[in-house]
């Protein structure tokens, strides 16, 4: 279940919010010594976090379940009142949670999920019935807008206060509300085919890559196969990249503090940064990000405006400290490799970079076989300025300059308050997978401020020195985020051209290997990966084993095959295509790996 806070826009947010608070009730009735955290509406659904006495069980869900219906049937309005501190504090003495909230934001102006309100602190609540919770809101008027037909209790997980490990441990449960009993049917067999596609399990079962907590917490480890998916996936990078006008380049993993320091990633990021390693008498620092790397190599030369624009692309392995609680299999790491970017540019130049960028992602990404997207326009909160660097009126020629690439394109997008990085404005793109959810991957980010920091220049058609404009990019976001990706999206049953195995040969008999051996070599010699089961299973076992594997083509010889000089071809999808000769199916093959087809 996503986490993400479900926009406050979106009709069934009331709905899933209310719910929310009629689950916290019916948890409380259970357990009156309870202490609640809080409890959003997310994307399809809602939860709670509570800290409780013991943990709970199928059989707790089920009575809390039939708790919330019989709430919702007693017909509890939601009202709204907004209150003054020490009042606030008088209703959740007993809730410690609540009073760190309040605290928060009386003191820094964020509302009770931790995002900044839009206007100036202010405590409110909601009260239905005996409940009552510092709550923003919306909600519905009367519980019983709530179908009880249509809501249900999901899972439980643990979720550590704020996301970190060294607050307490609380209870999360996770729940959805739907309109109609219908929808909610829909939306649980939707929620089936996200468990099969979960890439955690997939790629365990398909000896992908492993996670070891004796090395360290989410540091992926990539085994053989998709080793060789993680090449065929670079190979095509650096293909496109050097078509499109770039240059490759590669930095340090570490860096001394002055870089951070003038980069502004000591002020502004550090939180996300590792602790500073001692060399000879100097701090140094494992990289959060390439950028003031590659504006060494910048400035390792005094450029002219001929040179420009410069755009040089690395796929450099970035560190970064995640709390423990927010790790999620490759969605969320460590360690990971970025396909990163960096443009330098005249100030001329710069909005027919941002174009040019925002073209070249979208063709990646539709080479992947992504075709659905959501943009997003990320730019400063107006109300938290000490979050930016920069003055104003550079801010504002960024974002112009972000919105004239999207509408010369005529791309929709949604405008997003307070998620601009600290130097600059940004572009992100969402792709939609198989199942229609969106993930965040490519970026486009405006730069002002790294090139003043960096006193960056180059000589102009004038003979004097300039101020260059920088763009930072990444595509695919990260190896590990977007190979993650990869997996849900297909399933693990991927286009033969990334298939890590494309065909799996099947002796029939141990007397058919050396037959066997010399199709796989003819076939490795036009490019294809294939593999030969030598196990001594049965055939049957066998092409089971190729289909668990996701194998593309299953190619069964024995006497006959042999004897023809042939192949029995048996794709993933269950087809059996019969005898054909080997020829014919590197053929085959060979244009559904041009086409991108899946089989």
């Amino acid at each position: 279940m996503s986490s993400i806070h479900q926009h406050k826009d979106d009709p069934l947010h009331s709905l899933r919010h209310s719910a929310a608070h009629v689950m916290a009730q019916a948890v409380l009735e259970k357990f009156p010594e309870g202490k609640i955290a809080i409890g959003p509406a997310i994307e399809r659904g809602f939860y709670y976090d509570f800290d409780l006495p013991r943990p709970l069980t199928p059989e707790d869900l089920e009575q809390i379940e039939a708790r919330m219906r019989e709430i919702i049937a007693e017909g509890h309005g939601f009202i709204y009142q907004e209150i003054d501190e020490q009042e606030a504090r008088q209703l959740f003495a007993d809730q410690p949670y609540k009073i760190e909230l309040i605290e928060d934001i009386l003191a820094r102006g964020t509302d009770e999920y931790g995002e900044p309100m839009k206007g100036p602190p202010a405590l409110s609540i909601y009260r239905h019935g005996p409940f009552i919770d510092l709550c923003r809101g919306p909600h519905v008027d009367n519980t019983k807008e709530i179908n009880p037909d249509a809501v249900k209790l999901l899972s439980v997980a643990g979720a550590y206060w704020r996301g970190d490990e060294r607050r307490p441990m609380l209870q999360r449960i996770y729940g959805t509300a739907w309109k109609t009993a219908k929808e909610l049917e829909e939306f649980l067999d939707w929620q089936e085919e996200v468990a099969k596609r979960d890439h955690r399990r997939l790629i365990k079962d398909l000896d992908l890559i492993s996670f070891h907590e004796e090395g360290g917490a989410g540091l992926a480890y990539w085994h053989p196969r998709a080793g060789r998916m993680r090449v065929i996936i670079e190979d095509d990078w650096r293909k496109r990249h050097l078509e499109g006008g770039y240059e490759i380049v590669f930095t340090p993993h570490i860096g001394r503090a002055n870089l951070w320091e003038t980069s502004g990633h000591l002020d502004f990021y550090k939180d996300g940064m590792y602790a500073p390693m001692d060399i000879d008498g100097q701090e140094y620092y494992i990289k959060p990000m390439n950028c003031p790397f590659h504006i060494m190599i910048y400035k390792s030369r005094l450029c002219s405006y001929r040179d420009l624009p410069l755009r040089w692309a690395e796929l450099g392995t970035v560190y970064r400290y995640e709390r423990s609680g927010t790790l999620h299999g490759l969605m969320r790491v460590r360690g990971f490799t970025q396909d990163d970017a960096h443009i330098f540019c005249t100030p001329g130049q710069i909005e027919d970079e941002i174009l040019r960028t925002l073209d070249f992602s979208l063709d990646l990404l539709r080479g992947y076989g992504f075709e659905q997207f959501k943009i997003e326009l990320s730019v400063r909160d107006p109300n938290t300025p000490e979050k930016y660097a920069g003055a104003d009126a550079m801010w504002e020629q960024a974002e112009a300059s972000l919105v004239k690439a999207l509408e010369a394109r005529q791309i929709d997008y949604e405008r997003m308050e307070g998620e601009a990085v600290f130097y600059g404005p940004k572009i992100d793109i969402k792709i939609k997978d198989a199942l229609g959810r969106a993930w965040q991957c490519t970026t486009i980010q405006f730069d002002f401020n790294l090139p003043e920091r960096f006193d960056m220049t180059y000589v102009g058609e004038d003979g004097r020195e300039h101020r260059p404009y920088m763009v930072h990019r990444a595509l695919l976001g990260s190896l590990e985020r977007f190979f993650g990706v990869l997996v849900e999206h297909y399933g693990g049953a991927f286009p033969v051209w990334l298939s890590p195995v494309q065909a799996q040969i099947i002796p029939i008999a141990d007397r058919h290997l050396e037959y066997a051996d010399q199709v796989a070599q003819r076939m490795r010699a036009a490019g294809l990966r294939v593999e030969v089961d030598r196990s001594g299973d049965r055939m049957q076992a066998k092409i089971r084993n190729a289909q668990v594997n996701k194998v593309p083509y299953m190619l069964v010889v024995g006497d006959r095959e042999i004897e023809a000089g042939q192949v029995n071809l048996r794709r993933r999808d269950g087809e059996k295509a019969g005898a054909l000769s080997v020829d014919d199916f590197i053929a085959l093959a060979q244009e559904a790996v041009a086409e991108r087809r899946l089989l």
